[in-house]
């Protein structure tokens, strides 16, 4: 598993930022991460010009950062030496993926705020734009790891993805599963039943999942998390049974194959990545 070192964390001043510092606290001491940057981007021309008057003598940027230096101070109980970081810039994207290049970022820790609530639109740049990690946390996640699931495509890609998801289990002593949701390809749908076809593709991604860990010599338990997508799209479905069966950690890689019936990572982490989270969302570079 490749070191993190350096974690990015992207606050905002709202309710989620709380949630996004402790679980900060808790990851960077499970990593032994060696340095934390909370980062927040000051927005000036937003509100200048309607509250010119009432900003004229106040230095936000002090302002902004002593609070955040208290509610940090207070929420955070890990032992990884932290920073704040406060910044004036009209992209907040290109202010993140500038600071993870001069700190040597390994790992950014976004909030999960799907497309039309919050940050989205930032949050999908940045999984085009950032060569590191990342790390998405929901509202409700909680700091600990327990049973991890790593969504799989078997291409070399998601062999990264599985390495992290075992550096964390030997971390943790978390339980680990392979999760794949397979359809059966479009263009035999008129000449297959489902129901008849589904079995054999189960098989055949079960047989795929041997080899895929024979190959790279994890022998040690693991579960086989195999489903078919029927009506869903694979990204709901993926989410749907991982929050079932309470995963607490999903890991994808950014790439993925483009088998025919296989779990395309890329599109999928895409998808997944833009939805409201049942838990945090690792994905791999």
């Amino acid at each position: 598993m490749t070191a993190i070192k350096n974690i990015l964390v992207a606050l905002d001043l709202s309710n989620i930022d709380d949630t996004l510092i402790e679980y900060t606290s808790f990851i960077s001491d499970l990593l032994g991460a060696e340095k934390v940057y909370f980062v927040h981007n000051i927005k000036k021309y937003e509100i200048s010009e309607l509250f010119k008057e009432e900003l004229k003598d106040l230095n936000l940027d002090k302002i902004i950062g002593d609070e955040l230096d208290e509610k940090i101070s207070t929420s955070f109980k890990g032992n990884t030496p932290w920073e704040v970081l406060i910044s004036e810039d009209p992209y907040t994207e290109s202010l993140i993926n500038y600071i993870s290049h001069k700190y040597a970022i390994d790992l950014a820790i976004l909030g999960n705020k799907p497309a039309g609530k919050g940050s989205g639109v930032v949050s999908s740049k940045l999984l085009r734009m950032l060569k590191c990690d990342l790390l998405s946390i929901p509202p409700t996640a909680q700091p600990g790891i327990n049973n991890i699931w790593v969504g799989t495509d078997f291409s070399k890609p998601s062999q990264e993805a599985f390495n992290r998801g075992v550096g964390l289990k030997e971390l943790t002593s978390a339980k680990i599963n392979l999760a794949h949701v397979f359809n059966v390809p479009v263009q035999f749908t008129p000449y297959l039943v489902k129901e008849e076809i589904a079995p054999k593709i189960e098989t055949h991604i079960r047989e795929k999942a041997a080899k895929f860990l024979k190959k790279l010599n994890y022998e040690k338990e693991i579960g086989q998390k195999i489903y078919p997508g029927r009506d869903a799209s694979i990204g709901e479905k993926l989410l749907a049974e991982a929050k079932r069966e309470k995963a607490d950690m999903l890991i994808l890689s950014d790439k993925g194959s483009n088998a025919v019936s296989a779990l395309m990572v890329g599109s999928v982490t895409d998808e997944v990545f833009n939805q409201e989270l049942p838990s945090p969302l690792w994905i791999t570079k």
